[in-house]
């Protein structure tokens, strides 16, 4: 289920951001703590509101809003180099080759619980997580499978390592998952977007051996015919697809 705060209607996620950063910062000045300490603080709290934002233009805004309105309201005197902390802060969670994969967006809780009665695989198999953000799909698919092997895979290193301090289960790497490799997998999961699906076929073509698997929440790979699919206690569906891949029908 997605938090109070990722439910709420567009801009009010990023006012409330924005507030709460500057709420932290003014407290951080009245105990006396370093300017460029207060700034850091706050812009950290920003940034880590944004991770619920569902794209990066929103994402980019609930991060840099309280540094903007800063700069703008001149309540702070720092050097110019201090401008770019936030700025660097947010490139190190959302490195720039990772903006054309899907936004950072949690798997619910529970909503793989029906996966293994649908997509069978070895006891102790290894399952990846292709671009697994914060664990939050890696933590269902351990529902699911509970004596797999399971990888994670993430391109953003910070992202990388809270995600390994939440999962300390699985084996967590930071890197590109269009350039890894998926041969050695029974199954790989997604939670992209329709506009990388056709990559994620393409590479699941290419690489994965037969009988395994390609599993997608929410969005379907249209070019392929589905072996099964099930819907999340939230309505949302799980397309399977299993090696080797055949067209869709019609």
């Amino acid at each position: 289920m997605k938090t109070l705060l990722a439910r709420l209607r567009w801009p009010l996620p990023a006012l409330l951001a924005w507030a709460g950063a500057w709420a932290l910062f003014v407290a951080l000045q009245a105990l006396g703590s370093p300017v460029l300490l207060a700034l850091l603080a706050a812009t950290v709290l920003g940034v880590g509101f944004s991770i619920l934002a569902g794209t990066w233009w929103r994402r980019f805004a609930t991060g840099l809003g309280f540094p903007l309105s800063l700069a703008l309201s001149g309540a702070a005197a720092l050097p110019a180099w201090a401008w770019l902390l936030p700025l660097a802060l947010l490139l190190l969670i959302y490195p720039l080759n990772a903006w054309h994969d899907a936004p950072l967006f949690p798997t619910p809780a529970h909503a793989l619980r029906d996966l293994a009665g649908k997509a069978s695989i070895p006891k102790d198999a290894l399952v990846l997580d292709a671009g697994c953000g914060l664990g939050d799909g890696l933590k269902a698919l351990r529902e699911a499978y509970p004596t797999v092997a399971l990888h994670g895979l993430e391109w953003s290193w910070l992202l990388r390592a809270l995600c390994a301090l939440r999962c300390p289960w699985a084996r967590i790497r930071q890197g590109d998952i269009w350039l890894a490799d998926w041969k050695p997998y029974a199954m790989v999961y997604l939670f992209q977007r329709p506009e990388s699906m056709p990559k994620a076929v393409e590479k699941a073509r290419a690489e994965l051996k037969p009988g395994a698997w390609l599993a997608s929440l929410e969005f379907e790979a249209r070019s392929l015919q589905p072996q099964a699919t099930f819907r999340c206690p939230d309505g949302r569906p799980v397309w399977l697809y299993r090696a080797p891949f055949k067209p869709r029908k019609g």
